[in-house]
């Protein structure tokens, strides 16, 4: 589910800073689509850590109640944390599964590969698009 983050934009000599007040984190990009573009990246990695650590994702803050400086602006960054994380969070997680012995010989002979019949069973499962 997408939702919308404020950031306050500073324009500097070399293009962009980008600051997210509902996330301790600054970025920066050469031109707005780029600070815009590292901005929604920052956001992803910092939502994605504070999921792993069990914190809960903070409310976007309304944009007009943003205080900012004479020459920044405040504009909408939107992400969507589960895409993010899809696209970005590659590693492979090993699990430990139980098969009657019977199963694992039939899979073995016919050269199945369990792991990605699994994969593929719980992205139906769970209804997911990859």
């Amino acid at each position: 589910m997408k939702t919308a983050y404020p950031v306050i934009f500073t324009r500097v000599k070399e293009g962009y800073i980008a600051h997210a007040p509902d996330f301790p984190l600054d970025t920066q990009g050469g031109t707005m689509a780029e600070a815009i573009e590292m901005a929604r990246d920052a956001i992803g990695i910092s939502g994605i850590d504070m999921e792993d650590d069990n914190k809960r994702l903070p409310e976007p803050s309304l944009p007009e109640k943003i205080k900012h400086k004479p020459g920044e602006f405040v504009s909408m960054v939107d992400i969507d944390f589960v895409a993010y994380r899809k696209a970005n969070d590659k590693r492979t997680v090993r699990r430990n599964v139980s098969l009657p012995s019977w199963l694992n010989r039939e899979a073995e002979k016919a050269g199945i590969n369990v792991s990605a019949i699994l994969q593929t069973a719980l992205k139906q499962e769970l209804k997911t698009a990859e």
